[in-house]
């Protein structure tokens, strides 16, 4: 099944088998890019996820990779719209994360995701079971959460096979009225080895609402 020009990738619901066998090589995530501010407020809904190994063109012209492959794509006819923050909840198992809108799938339904693989993974779900109940909350608000600590999920959603073992505040930069960004380095821990990730989320601190975030490997 083809998107117009797009490259084709197929949303699974059974385990994957790559259909094209194309060489694939992720380009690099843009960790600084400022994804927009959709202000209009949208219910929480319930609804399914599959998964999907990407590729490297997408109707967002946003990379798969993007915020260590914490992406998805929505229906091309969805309220989500490029960009955009989810909070996705597997109702399974109670993990949540927030992921980035990076592609459009057409037929979808506004209550369906097609994760990447990575974050259908992080959520706690097999991916050969193929199809996961999930809660959608679009562009979360997390006023409840100190962001050190809202950045902690976000980068042991990222890295699942390591444990962050410590974290610190780098820096606080006021960027206008209505934008502020908060970074922190993480520390972490592999049975194999020991990394250093640097998180930053930016916020509306009038609202504390989502406005972008970034993980990177320092």
């Amino acid at each position: 099944m083809y998107y117009n020009h797009y490259y084709a990738y197929v949303p699974h619901v059974q385990p994957y088998v790559n259909p094209y066998q194309v060489p694939y090589a992720p380009p690099q995530p843009s960790f600084n890019r400022e994804y927009p501010v959709h202000a209009e407020r949208q219910q929480t809904v319930r609804g399914q996820a599959t998964w999907t190994e990407g590729g490297p063109v997408t109707k967002c012209n946003m990379a798969w990779s993007d915020n260590q492959y914490m992406t998805t794509a929505v229906g091309e006819n969805s309220p989500y719209k490029c960009g955009q923050a989810l909070k996705v909840r597997n109702l399974n198992t109670g993990r949540e994360m927030i992921v980035t809108v990076v592609d459009e799938v057409a037929g979808y339904p506004n209550n369906r995701l097609n994760l990447h693989r990575r974050a259908f993974e992080a959520l706690g779900s097999n991916p050969n079971v193929g199809v996961m109940d999930i809660e959608i909350t679009p562009s979360p608000d997390v006023e409840e959460t100190q962001w050190g600590k809202y950045l902690v999920e976000v980068v042991q959603r990222a890295y699942p096979n390591y444990n962050v073992t410590d974290y610190q505040s780098v820096e606080t930069t006021q960027m206008n009225a209505e934008r502020m960004r908060e970074t922190y380095e993480f520390t972490l821990q592999s049975p194999q080895e020991t990394m250093t990730v640097r998180g930053s989320v930016t916020y509306n601190p009038n609202t504390n609402r989502v406005l972008s975030m970034s993980v990177q490997e320092v």
